[in-house]
């Protein structure tokens, strides 16, 4: 009985997104390549249509080599960075792009054309193992690249406590002394949902009876959990929210973060819990409509990853646009009073964002605090981190305003503030 209202379960939910243009059919998965861990026509598909000349020459070389470099390029720099930021081929000029993110701004009519030829597709019981038959509920990929997978379970006999083992005991990234390039860290599908009807749990790094799963619930009244929907499942919200096409091209291109060690080797991905995504979209969204000078409270409760949220706000709002094609703040400053929180938030506002000059922390060597934001902010940086010492010539815009005319640098601008309190 549990089996056919999993499957039952299974059919809702890839009715909707494909009724939401994924791509999706009965015979996917029996064309899933499980050495490469690829949806390879959807990957050629990508190519031939996003990037008609680089394709000329790529299919020169045959489709097995493609295939092979975009294999080993994931091997080697994990999922993320390589549809981030694509993969060379000996005989392409530039680099070859695998995905399109939208941009900040539609003046590209050739990146906007890339951005709406990117295929999601969602697919089925996937086998997708070289060692054993066992198959995952569903795989999300990307032009062809995985994404994401998701084990369902019904609330009927079952709970989302039955998925989270069935990650941990029946899902190990190694088998008979194999990788599975579908679930290995960083190589594999960035994130793994645990599902039912109520509860909705998730992991970026699978690790065995190791593998730490976080909840991804909207919260039930101040309590955990979902509230009751209405119209379906409480876990609706994930396929009909999150999973939505430009939500989930966000997702991917913009807020996960790839956190490395001393030595640049990747260690862990962080992927948004929905208060976080609901709360820096919701700041987003009202900024956009309300314009700048408002203020706003965000309440964020112990080890809820506040500086996480902080970071990614303040890395969209620097590159927020209006109507008018205008960046709306000119420079976006963090402040906080805590050492602990300041090197947390350098770390991840760091991890977004790499271009010299476009991030700096105001340490006062050297000089005054208040001159070397002033200094900053003047150059046009995006960000600009402090601490509580700088409030009072913070508040003070004439300060900050008339040090600027002082360097001979334009008068007015327009600054976000993030204020980090106990």
């Amino acid at each position: 009985m549990n089996i056919h209202k999993e499957i039952s379960f299974e059919d809702e939910i890839c009715d909707y997104l494909e009724s939401q243009g994924w791509l999706h059919d009965s015979g996917d998965a029996q064309l899933f390549d499980r050495a490469r861990a690829l949806y390879a026509s959807d990957l050629v598909e990508w190519l031939r249509t996003s990037q008609p000349k680089a394709w000329e020459a790529v299919s020169k070389s045959g489709e097995a080599a493609l295939l092979d470099r975009v294999r080993k390029q994931i091997d080697t720099r994990g999922t993320l960075d390589v549809l981030r930021h694509g993969i060379d081929m000996i005989g392409v000029r530039g680099t070859l792009k695998l995905a399109e993110f939208k941009p900040a701004l539609k003046d590209n009519p050739e990146i906007v054309a890339r951005y709406q030829a990117n295929r999601l597709r969602v697919i089925r019981q996937v086998k997708y193992s070289t060692t054993n038959e066992n198959s995952i509920d569903l795989v999300l990929f990307l032009n062809g690249i995985p994404v994401a997978t998701a084990e369902l379970k019904t609330d009927f006999t079952q709970s989302v406590d039955d998925a989270i083992d069935q990650y941990r005991y029946d899902r190990p990234p190694r088998a008979a002394g194999r990788t599975e390039p579908l679930l290995s860290f960083p190589s594999g599908a960035l994130v793994h949902f645990a599902v039912s009807n109520a509860q909705v749990f998730m992991t970026t790094k699978l690790a065995g009876k190791a593998t730490r799963f976080l909840p991804f619930n909207k919260g039930d009244d101040g309590g955990a959990g979902n509230p009751l929907n209405p119209n379906g499942h409480r876990t609706a919200y994930l396929w009909e929210e999150v999973w939505e096409r430009e939500s989930w091209l966000e997702l991917i291109g913009r807020y996960i973060i790839a956190e490395k060690d001393k030595k640049g080797n990747l260690t862990t991905l962080i992927f948004p819990r929905y208060h976080q995504l609901d709360a820096t979209r919701k700041l987003v969204r009202t900024v956009l409509e309300e314009g700048p000078g408002k203020k706003y409270l965000i309440q964020h409760s112990a080890g809820s990853g506040k500086t996480n949220s902080i970071a990614w706000s303040a890395h969209f709002l620097a590159d927020l646009h209006d109507a008018n094609r205008s960046k709306m703040f000119d420079t976006v400053i963090v402040v906080s009073d805590r050492r602990v929180i300041d090197g947390q938030l350098q770390d991840a506002i760091f991890s977004f964002e790499r271009t010299l000059g476009v991030v700096e922390t105001i340490k006062g060597d050297g000089g005054s605090k208040s001159g070397q934001l002033a200094q900053v902010t003047c150059n046009g940086c995006c960000y600009g981190r402090t601490d509580d010492q700088q409030l009072a010539m913070c508040s003070n815009n004439s300060v900050l305003f008339l040090t600027c005319q002082e360097q001979g640098v334009r008068s007015w601008s327009t600054f976000s503030f993030f204020f980090i309190e106990r």
